[in-house]
């Protein structure tokens, strides 16, 4: 029987998000697998993260508690999963996994990817209108909302164009409401996301 764990070598992960690292394998018949240890090598030290045998999951390092997670219904797919990625997960991941035969002999191979964790940019700001057509009467109510992606926190300011290229600073949300418009409402509005 052959056995080889596939995975990827490197990897990168978004600050705050989750980022799943790959490890599998394709199950054999006469070979039952014992353990499934996650380790990591980074900055603050090493260790084994996460421990699965007979008697389940173990987290064995603090500070991944309630963070990690391998999936319990895919025999062969013995990926790890971080939740809320913090800038200290960088480093090496270690995926080892040992079999039992049916002589009773160990089998034990192990893969190792390399995590970068990554802030991103916040992209373009979509703007999304309340109502469709944006051709309101006086005394209705109406709002605009901005939606950026990126590493969280991301914080959004509208502004109203002004004459001869000025701009108005108006807010500073998400979301810029109008409870009764006036015609002196009428104009062009435009939303900045940034992050840190």
């Amino acid at each position: 029987a052959f056995l080889e764990l596939s995975g990827t070598s490197e990897i990168k992960g978004v600050w705050k998000d989750s980022v799943t690292l790959p490890c599998a394998y394709v199950p054999v018949e006469d070979l039952v697998q014992q353990t499934l240890t996650w380790a990591v090598v980074h900055d603050k030290g090493s260790g084994a993260i996460i421990r699965r045998d007979d008697s389940g999951d173990q987290v064995l390092l603090s500070e991944y508690r309630g963070r990690v997670s391998i999936p319990k219904d895919a025999p062969g797919n013995v990926s790890l999963l971080i939740l809320s990625l913090e800038i200290t997960d960088r480093g090496t991941y270690t995926c080892q996994v040992t079999w039992r035969d049916s002589n009773n002999s160990l089998i034990a191979k192990e893969i190792t990817t390399s995590l970068e964790v990554v802030k991103v940019a916040a992209t373009k700001p979509i703007i999304r209108a309340a109502e469709p057509g944006l051709t309101l009467p006086a005394g209705a109510s109406t709002s605009l909302s901005c939606e950026a992606g990126g590493s969280p926190p991301i914080s959004y300011r509208w502004f109203r164009r002004g004459p001869a290229g000025t701009a108005e600073l108006l807010s500073s949300g998400a979301e810029l409401a109008w409870p009764s418009l006036r015609p002196s409402d009428s104009g062009t509005y435009f939303c900045e996301a940034h992050n840190r």
